[in-house]
């Protein structure tokens, strides 16, 4: 059973703009259906991970406002990290699912249960991953992620009772 969730950000959670203001400010746009989708998640007990590359105040933000368990921010190695969320929580990598759209997540990717990246992730990461989603990054690809693995797990009557 999928029991945590790890996403990037850069591609994944965002379309991968980064966009900066003059006062060195940075603006990241995310999918309100993602954080839906990611908040339920969280609601049914289920755990969360955002491993990125980048340090951004603005990740930290959102992760805080969709109660994601877990945030480490300027990994270079993903795969290692997880490894060692994989031993605190007490799971194993068939638990987990993950999705990443370049080759900075392809050691990670290559590693867990279930494997996605969206449509607009980069051709070698599409020829690693068990799913290439039909949505791109930041458009509702991990609201279609999360839509899949709460189809497979038969959790679609706990995911609906949550707003109801």
């Amino acid at each position: 059973m999928i029991k945590l969730l790890v996403f990037d950000v850069d591609g994944c959670l965002t379309d991968g703009s980064i966009i900066y203001g003059s006062n060195k400010d940075e603006y990241k746009a995310f999918n309100a259906k993602d954080g839906l989708a990611i908040a339920s998640w969280s609601r049914l007990g289920l755990k969360s991970a955002i491993i990125t590359g980048r340090n951004s105040k603005v990740v930290e933000r959102r992760a805080c406002e969709l109660n994601i368990t877990h945030l480490h921010q300027g990994i270079k190695d993903k795969k290692t990290l997880l490894e060692e969320i994989l031993k605190e929580e007490n799971l194993t990598w068939e638990n987990v699912a993950a999705i990443g759209d370049d080759l900075n997540d392809i050691g990670m990717l290559q590693s867990v249960g279930w494997s996605f990246t969206p449509n607009d992730g980069v051709s070698l990461i599409k020829k690693s991953v068990k799913t290439v989603l039909k949505t791109n990054g930041g458009r509702g690809a991990v609201r279609e992620m999360i839509d899949m693995i709460i189809e497979k797990e038969g959790l679609e009557e706990e995911f609906l009772k949550l707003w109801q």
